[in-house]
């Protein structure tokens, strides 16, 4: 009996630790793109609350895919509705960029926003891709 009682509570503890390895393992971000930029190879995860503020962490390369238009790219993110956060790249290369955003008034992170522009100047306005939504249930 008291094996028995053992085993299913090593088996209880194995799940809970497997279910908490997924919340904290990389997904991918599609490929993210816009008229002369490009958010390739891009990763994210929610942090949970003990680590880096319970952040929504993200990683991946900025790349400007238009040598000759003479414009910067950036990359926005927002977290939990909040302003936007602006990542800047370089004309004419591919930038890696691994950064974690959070709201301080918050344990942790639970939806997060990115989306990637190119810069066109004070007399045009910027052109960006669409915005792609991340939101975990915990």
């Amino acid at each position: 009996m008291k094996r028995a009682v053992v085993g299913a509570l090593a088996f209880g503890l194995f799940l809970v630790g497997a279910g908490s390895a997924v919340a904290d393992s990389w997904r991918d971000i599609k490929l993210t793109t816009t008229t002369g930029a490009v958010f390739e190879g891009a990763e994210y995860r929610f942090n949970p609350p003990e680590r880096n503020h319970g952040s929504f962490e993200w990683r991946g390369n900025l790349r400007d895919d238009d040598f000759g238009d003479g414009h910067n790219i950036y990359l926005q993110v927002r977290v939990e509705s909040h302003g936007w956060v602006r990542y800047n790249g370089k004309q004419r290369q591919s930038v890696r960029l691994h950064h974690s955003n959070w709201d301080g008034a918050q344990r942790y992170t639970d939806n997060a926003e990115i989306r990637v522009c190119r810069n066109r100047g004070s007399l045009h306005p910027d052109n960006c891709s669409p915005t792609r939504k991340f939101s975990v249930t915990r």
